[in-house]
């Protein structure tokens, strides 16, 4: 156990440390957070690039169109996956730096093998990253097809309702004429009765 002397010396080193500054170091610094940055609890790690994220959200939107508050949560966690799925190459290359940095100059280990004795050392991580990249993948068909699911039953059920309001408007059967009441006089013309105004000639006596 520590004792409260190196308690208290981590206290006041912790005082001095302000964080990674370089990419690498920062790089290096979020694999502390693969964990949780990868599994959901985290979208935005200290570092990320915001205005990055919020492209790739617009571009999201853009292409997927969501209609509704569903659609809108499907595309909201396809942009949240896409983005973990783009921190993994990040994550592996701060594996690659820290173990180069670490055995660089070991002198048990010639440049033919560093990157044999990087994979070894850090194989857990290494597989890790790999699962999370394989779950996130399978997370991300699982959204897409639901979204498609969604969208084309939408789709469908506005082409159904507007074909039964096109079928509606057609088939309103036309008004009949109304037989003319008792005693009401009707032009023959109207019945189909055709006259000749010109008056026949009398007949000849035989």
């Amino acid at each position: 156990m520590s004792s409260e002397a190196q308690i208290n010396a981590n206290r006041a080193n912790s005082q001095h440390s302000t964080g990674p500054k370089t990419d690498e170091g920062k790089a290096v610094s979020s694999l502390n957070a693969v964990k949780s940055a990868l599994t959901g609890r985290t979208i935005m790690l200290p570092g990320d690039d915001v205005p990055r994220y919020e492209k790739l959200a617009q571009e999201m939107i853009n292409f997927h169109k969501p209609a509704d508050y569903m659609e809108g949560l499907l595309v909201q966690s396809l942009t949240d996956t896409e983005w973990r799925l783009q921190r993994i190459p990040a994550l592996e290359s701060a594996l690659w730096a820290m173990g180069y940095r670490d055995l660089e100059n070991a002198a048990f280990i010639d440049a033919e093998n560093i990157g044999h004795e990087i994979e070894v050392r850090y194989e857990r991580q290494f597989r890790n990253l790999r699962l999370q990249e394989t779950r996130l993948r399978r997370m991300y068909r699982e959204d897409l097809a639901r979204l498609a699911e969604i969208q084309a039953a939408r789709k469908e059920a506005a082409e159904a309702a507007a074909e039964a309001e096109a079928e509606k408007e057609t088939s309103v059967p036309q008004k009949p004429a109304s037989a003319p009441a008792t005693g009401e006089q009707t032009e023959p013309s109207k019945i189909g009765f055709e006259f000749s105004t010109t008056p026949k000639p009398p007949e000849k006596a035989a």
